[in-house]
């Protein structure tokens, strides 16, 4: 007899046997039917075996073979188990997370393709139409050559767009699923000449062979990307693949065309929230087969088969986007470095502000350090100003000053960038009479009022309500907003500068699909003269005339009980600040603060974020705080607070563990969210092993405490949030 062990979506962490009858044959990595609690479902071969622990009158058939072929190979497999061992979740789900949706369900892998998009002769003529942004269409796959129906659409196009171009013969579809891209070398267009530093870089990178992880630390605006850029010429040409991790809001049109005029011939695909599932499986099934050169995707793409993988890149390695916060808790660059270690290809993490935890492996030779100290087209460092906020007369959260630096900076025709990191018109509303407060029924936050919308919207839970016309206590109509957002910011502005054209761009503003993409044409255009956003302003845009940012409220980070709030505020001041100054000139940077004589500000802006960094480790190492200790969080969720409090409470042992430091149960930093009492158990231990072993003996008792079903609960392992 013989017997297959599988694993299936389900939270337990175990494995399952199953029964082989004679007339089947599979191999690990197939997907295969099976009964399981009275279900049928999905599920993955990891093993065959020919005894089973099970009593033989347990153990059931396979009810169906799904797969002729593996769909995943063994080494992948092997990754998903490091995953799942590491972070503590069970392999079932690691294993299924890591599928495309289609096949998680059981569908063929080649159930969907996805058509490239050409130029017929007629279209190559760029022929004038009346929409516009057919027109747009047009001149994008002229630049690009041929393009996936997926990128397209993620550069702001739709169907329908695509489908008139193609009724007028201007374009045609073709399904492409083919390896040709191997066999020759690849046209690569014109590429600027390096700089020293950035020549030394490449140089070092270029001439590795197998595993090596570079952090290649470059001021913005320093050339990072033509580094990347020149590094995969090499790959590319010898056929391999290769993978650049981007956060979220960095994958925009700018750095994909970038990509996409360097290598005009190579097949280029994208990863990202807003594909489909159909689309999903396209680029999955395409990075196994080796139908495509490069992918350039968010923090899940790490999990795609590449069938022959030659180097990764992890730009903008310090951002929190790249840890999955839910689920599977984890961390994308942490994996790369794993992947890349196994598949003995180099690994290229890039940023202006390394994380600690990266910095602090590269000082220590773990990694090796590449530094870019000169930006690419400015030979002028940019300025910062800090101003004085105390006793100072604000009009719409500006000081004075600032008015007039943005006044001086419109009338030399250049752009000025203010950031805010939060959105809506105002965090709350108040009662001047009563001191009510906006306060969401069902989360420990208040609600953030919306002007344009009017509405309360609460940011956690996302529950919506009108704005009162009274105060709900007293009955007063004295309701006012309290706080700053970037509405508000906009509307200040406007009323201001009632002459000159001004762009808000925030969740709120470019919720439209193709919105972002069109205010950002807009804004290198030279449309728009004042930009106003959040954080989807601060990383990966190149806006060559903005001379001038304008930093509110840069206080929030500075006394917070979070260990990790002052590199995060440090980081975000950098990226935002490395906007200004791109067209060759020094940009100027203006900090709003109320303590500017704050240690940590005037190390920033007097030695820069490569100074601080340094100094933070020193800080980090005398308190023993990651990296010099290692973290995981026990974080539990449920209606009832008592049972929360309860089942944590019952996990810290009587006697404590050799090594392992504890502290809870505590209140989440957001007590209660969407109706959910959230507490939290903070296991801290000198040595990675250390933790591991005890949370292995954590998860065994664990999964027989009689609460355990009764609330929600997860281990998140190096958590980016912890107070």
């Amino acid at each position: 007899m013989s017997f297959v062990e599988v694993v299936i979506k389900v939270p337990l962490p175990r494995t399952f046997d199953y029964l082989l009858i004679e007339a089947q044959t599979v191999t690990v990595g197939c997907r295969v039917e099976v009964s399981f609690a009275n279900r049928t479902l999905v599920a993955l071969v990891v093993a065959l075996k020919n005894h089973s622990n099970v009593p033989a009158n347990k153990i059931k058939p396979i009810a169906r073979i799904i797969d002729c072929y593996p769909i995943l190979s063994a080494q992948h497999i092997e990754l998903l188990r490091f995953t799942a061992q590491y972070y503590c979740h069970p392999l079932g789900e690691t294993l299924f997370t890591a599928l495309p949706a289609s096949l998680r369900s059981g569908e063929h892998p080649d159930k969907t393709t996805v058509a490239t998009v050409t130029l017929t002769a007629k279209g190559a003529e760029l022929p004038k139409l009346r929409s516009k942004k057919q027109q747009a269409l047009l001149s994008q796959l002229a630049g690009s050559g041929a393009s996936s129906v997926t990128e397209l659409k993620a550069l702001g196009f739709t169907k329908q767009q695509i489908d008139a171009l193609q009724e007028k013969a201007l374009v045609e579809k073709s399904l492409e699923h083919d390896t040709k891209w191997t066999q020759a070398p690849r046209t690569i267009n014109s590429k600027p000449r390096l700089n020293e530093e950035q020549a030394a870089a490449f140089s070092v990178i270029n001439q590795q062979q197998g595993y090596r992880t570079f952090l290649l630390e470059g001021i913005t605006g320093s050339g990072k990307t033509e580094v990347y850029l020149q590094c995969l010429e090499k790959i590319v040409n010898s056929g391999r693949q290769a993978l650049v991790l981007v956060p979220e809001i960095g994958l925009t049109p700018q750095t994909v065309n970038r990509f996409r005029r360097r290598f005009p011939d190579t097949p280029i695909d994208l990863w990202h929230s807003n594909l489909t599932d159909n689309e999903r499986l396209h680029v999955w099934r395409r990075t196994e087969q080796g139908s495509c050169a490069l992918v350039i995707g968010t923090r899940s793409s790490i999990f795609l088969p590449f069938k022959n993988l030659g180097m990764m890149v992890v730009d903008e390695e310090h951002d929190s986007s790249f840890k999955q916060q839910d689920g599977l808790r984890y961390h994308a660059r942490d994996l790369a470095v794993y992947r890349s270690a196994h598949a003995n290809i180099p690994l290229i993490l890039g940023t202006a502000t390394p994380a600690l935890e990266t910095l602090h492996k590269a000082i220590n030779n773990k990694f090796q350090l590449l530094t870019l100290s000169k930006r690419a087209e400015t030979k002028v460092a940019n300025q910062f100003l800090l101003i004085d906020m105390k006793g100072q007369i604000e009009q719409g959260g500006f000081a004075p000053s600032t008015l007039q630096h943005i006044e001086r900076t419109l009338a030399c025709a250049k752009q000025v960038m203010v950031f805010l990191n939060r959105r809506g018109y105002a965090p709350t509303l108040l009662c001047h009479e009563c001191g009510w407060l906006s306060q969401c029924t069902h989360c420990s936050a208040s609600t953030t009022f919306h002007k344009a919308m009017a509405r309360l919207v609460c940011h956690h839970c996302s529950q919506q309500s009108y704005v009162p016309a009274q105060c709900p206590d007293c009955g007063s109509t004295q309701i006012m907003p309290v706080g700053l957002g970037t509405e508000q910011l906009e509307d200040f502005l406007k009323g201001h500068f009632p002459d000159t054209p001004i762009s808000r761009i925030d969740r709120d503003s470019t919720r439209r699909k193709g919105a972002l993409e069109t205010a950002l044409a807009d804004i290198n255009a030279g449309g728009s003269r004042i930009l106003v956003g959040t954080q989807m302003l601060a990383k990966g845009h190149h806006f060559a005339d903005v001379n001038l940012v304008v930093m509110l409220d840069v206080d929030g980070g500075l006394y917070s009980s979070d260990f990790r709030a002052t590199e995060h505020m440090a980081q975000l001041i950098t990226q935002v600040a490395g906007r200004a100054g791109r067209s060759g000139e020094p940009g100027t940077v203006l900090l709003q603060t109320h303590f500017p004589d704050h240690p940590l500000l005037q190390d920033l802006v007097n030695n820069g974020y490569q100074d601080f960094a340094r100094y933070a480790l020193k800080e980090r190492q005398e308190v023993e705080l990651p990296p010099y200790t290692h973290l995981a969080l026990v974080r539990v969720e449920g209606t009832n607070a008592k049972l929360v409090i309860d089942f944590l409470t019952d996990l810290v042992p009587a006697t404590p563990y050799s090594g392992i430091q504890l502290l809870g149960p505590i209140p989440a930093p957001m007590e209660r969210v969407a109706g959910k009492y959230r507490y939290q158990l903070h296991i801290q231990a000198p040595e990675r092993p250390v933790l591991h072993r005890y949370l292995a003996q954590l998860l065994s008792y664990i999964s027989e405490h009689k609460l355990a079903n009764r609330v929600r609960w997860s281990i998140d392992i190096d958590p980016m949030d912890t107070y």
